[in-house]
């Protein structure tokens, strides 16, 4: 089922532990060692638009973070 939602992540909190990266693969290694989101627009907290199937991947990623740098908002943009 497609779903409109946004992921948002506060690159600020990261911490570099990537437990995101194994739950979402749209997560990945950003060259200064933190957490980033492909697609992403902004820097300090980066954020994406999606329309897609892959909401409960977003919300395993952003359960998964022990520092709550991910959130997930349904029904954006």
């Amino acid at each position: 089922m497609m779903t409109r939602y946004q992921i948002h992540l506060d690159r600020g909190a990261c911490e570099g532990i990537f437990a995101c990266l194994v739950r979402d693969d749209r997560f990945v290694e950003a060259d200064d060692g933190l957490a980033t989101v492909e697609g992403a627009t902004g820097e300090a907290t980066v954020t994406v638009d999606c329309d897609d199937d892959r909401l409960a991947d977003a919300r395993d990623a952003a359960a998964a973070c022990p520092v709550d740098a991910i959130t997930v908002e349904e029904g954006k943009p």
